[in-house]
């Protein structure tokens, strides 16, 4: 897996709102005016900007019934103007909860949201300025292409001829030309995706929001349709927010990605940060594959704490060292455990074990070896065979150091 992620850290891809709950039926006055500036602003080249497109702050959404169940636990985080901001986790951290908090479609229980600087927390879907694309896409069956692209505009009564204009720029950005006069079920998945698409920017809207949009679709069209959104995400200057439990989405696609758990944010970065820095043991095992074990350390002469791996003591890093514990947990990701036949290759830290498997995975081989410190995988392009004695080895600068959880402070 972590050969697939490494592939496409440098691709991008997020998420949508579609626009499908858009009523004309304003209360406040001022949502006609909003859309009519809307259609003014133009799509710009997409430069990510200092200014603050949505921000949530310290989100809470709790559920009641039988069993009160805590689904969103103080979430805050800011998406700047043209960025693509990604929201990975594991089913149940309450990512789709946060998204449907910030459309509207969910109330929350505490906290707030704000839009280009406009708090709209208590505002219904139809008076906010975002669109949102849906798993499910809820395309009309009855409608054109055209006429489904078209569906938001009409609703805020734009003319015809107007109307008309803003559909063939939009056909023409998800490269259906000549596609408008067809139905729905014409079309394959991943055109499909494209007019959903199409219908949640052609109102320009502050924020496009994404509801695991591409989820059903086949590993290589999900691939396409992930580079083309992160194409017409830096041609068009949007805001994307994407909600995925796709790692490869995420980190190929985003600018930055949030990472929840249990409905709590881990942490927030760039798709090198979370991958190559993981702050948290969860984030380190969520993100990629990591090897994980613990070890006893020890404390040098100069009143700093090592741990052993191999021959030699490995320092701690300062952060560690401010809290003295009898064990740490350490990870190393597989690409970063060379591997060695022979004990002269390796560097001083290492661990010795036996070839247990091997999985061809393109370029390079996963090895799984057992060693006494449990099982271990190593990425690499070396030849084994399974009983073969090696030696998984790597820099002092490629372990990540964790507490471990029930150690006390010595």
């Amino acid at each position: 897996m972590t050969s697939e992620l490494d592939n496409v850290k440098n691709q991008r891809q997020n998420l949508l709102v579609d626009d499908e709950h858009s009523q004309p039926h304003d209360q406040d006055g001022d949502s006609d005016q909003n859309r009519s500036e809307n259609r003014e602003r133009s799509f710009t080249s997409g430069t990510t900007s200092n200014a603050v497109a949505l921000q949530a702050r310290d989100l809470v959404k709790v559920y009641d019934g039988g069993e009160t169940v805590r689904a969103v636990e103080g979430v805050s985080f800011d998406v700047n103007e043209g960025e693509f901001v990604s929201i990975i986790g594991p089913s149940g951290s309450g990512k789709s909860t946060i998204l449907r908090m910030i459309a509207g479609f969910e109330e929350p229980t505490e906290g707030s949201v704000v839009l280009d600087g406009i708090e709209i927390t208590d505002r219904p879907p139809f008076d906010r300025d975002t669109n949102m694309m849906f798993q499910d896409l809820a395309l009309f069956p009855n409608y054109t292409v055209s006429e489904n692209i078209g569906y938001g505009p009409r609703q805020d009564g734009v003319p015809k001829k107007e109307r008309a204009s803003m559909v063939e720029e939009m056909l023409s950005m998800v490269h259906l030309e000549g596609y408008g006069d067809r139905a729905i079920d014409e079309l394959s998945g991943g055109e499909q995706q494209r007019v959903a698409l199409a219908r949640c920017m052609i109102n320009n809207p502050k924020v496009v929001l994404f509801d695991e949009p591409l989820a059903s679709l086949d590993r290589q069209l999900r691939r396409d349709m992930t580079a083309e959104l992160r194409d017409i995400q830096d041609q068009t200057g949007s805001t994307f927010l994407y909600v995925t439990h796709n790692q490869q989405v995420a980190l190929s696609a985003s600018d930055r990605v949030i990472v929840l758990n249990d409905g709590r944010v881990e942490q927030v970065g760039t798709p090198d940060e979370l991958y190559n820095d993981p702050q948290t043991e969860f984030v380190a095992n969520f993100v990629g594959d990591m090897n994980m074990f613990t070890s006893a350390t020890t404390l040098a002469g100069d009143g700093n704490q090592s741990v052993a791996i191999g021959a030699d003591p490995i320092p701690l890093p300062p952060d560690m060292v401010e809290t003295r514990r009898s064990e740490m947990l350490i990870g190393v990701r597989p690409y970063d455990f060379n591997l060695a036949h022979d004990h002269g290759e390796v560097s001083k830290c290492y661990l010795e074990g036996v070839v247990s498997g091997t999985m061809f995975n393109g370029d390079r081989t996963v090895v799984s070896v057992t060693t006494d410190l449990g099982e271990f995988l190593s990425e690499t392009t070396a030849t084994t065979e399974q009983g073969a004695t090696v030696f998984l080895h790597c820099s002092p600068d490629d372990m990540h150091f964790y507490q471990v959880d029930g150690v006390d402070d010595e």
